[in-house]
């Protein structure tokens, strides 16, 4: 079965073609980082404009790339939440458009539920082929908008164990690269800043909201803040406003005008005479503002800081596989790109015995063919009511949750 689905929830427009759910026939991203890194972030509403300008070659490019036509394609599938509600609607209304045309069945697809099943997509240059993941899995989903730790017991059939109480860890490494200007996006540049650095140069607080599998990284955030203030120097203080200064320099131009000046300076032939008076005020001190340099330690801090995020990380999710007999760990969402994450999800889940997956990193950021995946189970293993040509109720849901 060939599925072919759109992804546009946030900054990348991209169709893919998956069969059978593990095949990548083709995958094609058109990114908007360029854009969108002069402003620190993701603007939606150029995001929502971008996709309207990208969606229609992307798709022209996925099917030259498969080298199939529409005819061979048995779905659509489309990513209609969570994300944000203009860059979801161009993609729902275009996959709408599409299976109604050509008399497809339509699947909408949980975000988040495709980034897990990033984990089941063999890439087209993969020279091995990976049994799929055996449930129950944990599986912990961290992303720029996400951070949680879900118990998979079979096809859409989730359990939330543990999220976030604030920001998501993706999160954190884009404002901690934002106040040390790093740049956007921020998880890159500061694990790419790390690689340099002591993560034991500074013992930021864990916190680990004992006797649960949530997160919080607000406190994280606001320690390495505080820590880069240390490094800069203070602004200086306002001074306010007297008339003295203004008594002073009428009080100089009067003592000008009235007393006698100094004696002349003595002249050399061939220079200019010189004025006494300017040059009494040239002879004064000059107070120069001088800028200290910072010495901001940058790759100390990153490196103290992912290594904080990745401890927390690493041993919870490994910790709840221990407790509930998971056959399978897998890492999902763009943060598990992240090389010191896995090393040590790895590390701790080889002491178990338990077996870790995670995408290649062109899988981990958003991506259609990870939506094609997810769609295609639900197709063949679900009662999916949404796989028919004739129901249009398919909605966007920009805040739509996994599980709760």
């Amino acid at each position: 079965m060939n599925v072919l689905a759109i992804e546009t929830s946030c900054d990348e427009t991209s169709a893919a073609i998956v069969q059978d759910g593990r095949e990548v026939l083709a995958n094609v991203v058109a990114s908007q980082i360029d854009i969108h890194q002069k402003y620190g972030g993701v603007v939606p509403e150029v995001a929502s404009r971008q996709h309207i300008l990208y969606i229609t070659p992307v798709l022209s490019e996925t099917l030259e790339t498969a080298g199939l036509d529409w005819s061979e394609i048995d779905a659509i599938a489309v990513t209609n939440g969570p994300g944000l509600a203009g860059a979801l609607l161009v993609g729902v209304n275009v996959a709408k458009a599409i299976a109604f045309a050509r008399e497809k069945p339509l699947i909408g697809v949980n975000h988040l539920e495709s980034h897990i099943y990033a984990n089941w997509l063999i890439p087209p240059d993969s020279e091995e082929v990976e049994a799929p993941p055996k449930f129950p899995i944990i599986c912990l989903v961290v992303s720029g908008g996400h951070t949680e730790i879900v118990l998979i017991e079979g096809h859409g059939e989730y359990r939330l164990l543990g999220k976030t109480q604030d920001d998501a860890a993706g999160e954190a490494f884009d404002k901690v690269a934002r106040v040390m200007n790093l740049g956007y996006p921020g998880g890159p540049l500061v694990e790419k800043a790390a690689l340099d650095g002591d993560a034991l140069k500074y013992p930021f607080t864990r916190s680990w909201l004992k006797g649960t599998y949530d997160f919080s990284f607000s406190g994280l955030k606001t320690a390495v803040m505080r820590k880069v203030l240390e490094f800069q120097a203070p602004p200086p203080k306002p001074v306010p406003y007297s008339g003295a200064a203004e008594a002073e320099r009428e009080k100089i131009a009067k003592n000008k005008a009235t007393l006698q000046p100094p004696r002349p300076l003595p002249v050399k032939r061939g220079e200019k005479a010189r004025d006494p008076w300017e040059e009494a005020e040239e002879e004064k001190p000059q107070s120069k503002a001088q800028e200290p340099e910072s010495g901001l330690p940058v790759a100390d801090i990153a490196a103290s800081f992912q290594a904080a995020v990745v401890e927390v990380l690493a041993t919870k999710t490994v910790q709840a596989a221990q407790e509930y007999g998971a056959n399978h760990i897998l890492i999902a969402g763009g943060v598990a790109a992240n090389k010191a994450l896995r090393a040590a999800i790895l590390e701790r889940a080889e002491k178990l015995n338990i077996p870790v997956s995670f995408p290649p990193p062109s899988l981990c950021t958003d991506n259609a063919a990870m939506v094609a995946a997810a769609a295609y189970f639900k197709l063949t293993t679900l009662d999916n009511p949404t796989a028919n040509s004739k129901d249009w109720s398919l909605d966007i849901h920009p805040s739509w949750e996994l599980v709760r």
